[in-house]
């Protein structure tokens, strides 16, 4: 694996060594998993945002519920479920 090096705050440091001990795994290890969380913490947050933002126009929204029945139908399409 290719890394990079990346500067973080001694504090930071000491952390990743901590977890990294208690975990077992490498602080490589560590990083990616909390950077990867981070990304999806921040990606839920955009969506609720974004589905509160659709929610204040009373058209919009109410087009998205229309288009969510549409999608429904597609679950009685007759193909069974494996």
């Amino acid at each position: 694996m290719k890394t990079q090096i990346v500067r973080v705050s001694a504090a930071t440091h000491e952390k990743l060594k901590k977890l990294s001990s208690k975990t077992g795994e490498t602080m490589i290890d560590v990083l990616t998993k909390a950077v990867e969380s981070y990304r999806r913490e921040t990606l839920l947050r955009e969506s609720n945002a974004a589905f509160y933002r659709l929610k204040e126009d009373k058209e919009l929204w109410k087009e998205e519920l229309s288009e969510r029945k549409e999608w429904e139908s597609t679950l009685e399409d007759g193909l069974a479920d494996k």
